[in-house]
């Protein structure tokens, strides 16, 4: 790998790179974002409901100093009126911190989507290397944050100052009018200075979020190296492959070889080849081929056979057919039907003379094999 160390990352991300960086936390976030819609969110719940809020607060704070005398030089009054204050101003305030808790929890899925990961709360000794901070301080990421800071600054300055010369006079003027209208109005210039300067952060979060995404890719792209690699993985090693499968067709070879004692009769090229077919009279189906095989393996079938005193008739065309068109543990095709049945005969009849001590028959040697299974 010391040859691919110096790649170039020019390949988009895989998928199992995508779904391992979500694992590890790593997912485009954009902090202009969330500060932009928490901002915006607030603005605009103050816009709409402000002057009830305030209506409310008011309301609360003539309560307050409304306590008589006695009240007062009661010690347990003023806690039960500190409670009370308490409730009313946090059943004044409950609906905004809701809707800005629902806001903050809702903001990740327009980018990136909720993702709870405990890898952020592992300790790495990289993150203390002070040549680590340098480069990110400098590099690609500590540029864009200062420029991001920069046209921040600039940007809410030169709005806040145009807002400051907008209502200066009016803000200043506020002393002519009674406190009830003076606190109205005061705050309506203050939401509408929020709401402004709240609408500023969009210019920031069109720059930031496209960025955020970008970096995000750029940082999860890939050398053709570490695709191949990824793909081995995934895929496996060719020689463990090689050894499974290896290992897969020995399992399948011992279970096919288990399988020719219960044979009743093997046919035979009458060398190289040799199937081995198992017919259950009780049953209406036709017969079962349980095993095959070629050279070596036939070799063994027929030796197994012998072992166990399986029948063996040689019949090359059948045997050859019966081969290429029947799998293991799958019936006989119908075109083969008459040329396993004239053997199956001659096998039940040998096996009748066995027993009962009369004359052999002759083994068949004109079976029928159709032109369309020959090979």
């Amino acid at each position: 790998m010391a040859e691919d160390s110096g790649q170039d990352k020019t390949e988009d991300p895989t998928g199992k790179r995508l779904t391992d960086s979500r694992k590890k936390g790593q997912v485009p976030r954009s902090r202009e974002l969330n500060t932009f819609i928490t901002l915006i969110v607030s603005a605009a719940m103050f816009f709409y409901f402000g002057r009830q809020m305030t209506h409310q607060l008011m309301e609360l704070m003539r309560q307050s100093f409304r306590l008589s005398r006695d009240s007062i030089f009661d010690p347990a009054v003023p806690v039960i009126y500190f409670k009370q204050a308490l409730a009313d101003g946090l059943q004044v305030v409950w609906p905004l911190a809701i809707i800005l808790l629902l806001a903050d929890l809702l903001t990740p899925l327009l980018m990136g989507g909720w993702n709870y990961t405990n890898e952020g709360f592992a300790f790495k000794f990289g993150k203390l290397n002070p040549l680590s901070g340098l480069k990110r301080i400098f590099g690609i990421q500590g540029v864009m944050e200062l420029v991001k800071a920069l046209i921040k600054v600039v940007l809410i300055g030169f709005v806040a100052w145009g807002l400051f010369k907008l209502y200066f006079h009016e803000f200043m003027s506020l002393d002519h009018l009674d406190v009830e209208r003076a606190i109205y109005r005061a705050g309506s210039i203050l939401v509408n200075c929020l709401l402004v300067l709240s609408s500023t952060f969009l210019l920031l979060v069109l720059i930031d979020v496209p960025y955020q995404l970008w970096n995000n890719q750029r940082q999860l792209k890939m050398t053709k190296q570490e695709v191949r690699d990824e793909a081995k993985e995934q895929e496996g090693n060719p020689e463990v492959k090689g050894k499974i499968r290896r290992m897969q067709m020995q399992a399948a070879q011992r279970r096919m070889m288990e399988a020719v004692p219960s044979a009743d009769v093997i046919v035979t090229n009458p060398t190289h080849f040799a199937v081995a077919l198992k017919y259950d009279q009780a049953a209406n189906g036709a017969p079962i081929l349980v095993a095959k095989g070629t050279d070596l393996v036939a070799a063994q079938i027929r030796n197994i056979a012998l072992a166990h005193h399986v029948a063996l008739v040689a019949s090359p065309a059948l045997a050859r057919a019966l081969y290429y068109s029947t799998e293991l543990n799958q019936e006989i095709p119908r075109g083969l039907f008459l040329a396993v049945a004239q053997v199956l005969a001659y096998v039940f009849q040998l096996r009748a003379a066995v027993e009962n001590g009369w004359t052999k028959p002759q083994p068949p040697t004109d079976v029928q094999v159709p032109d369309e299974f020959r090979q």
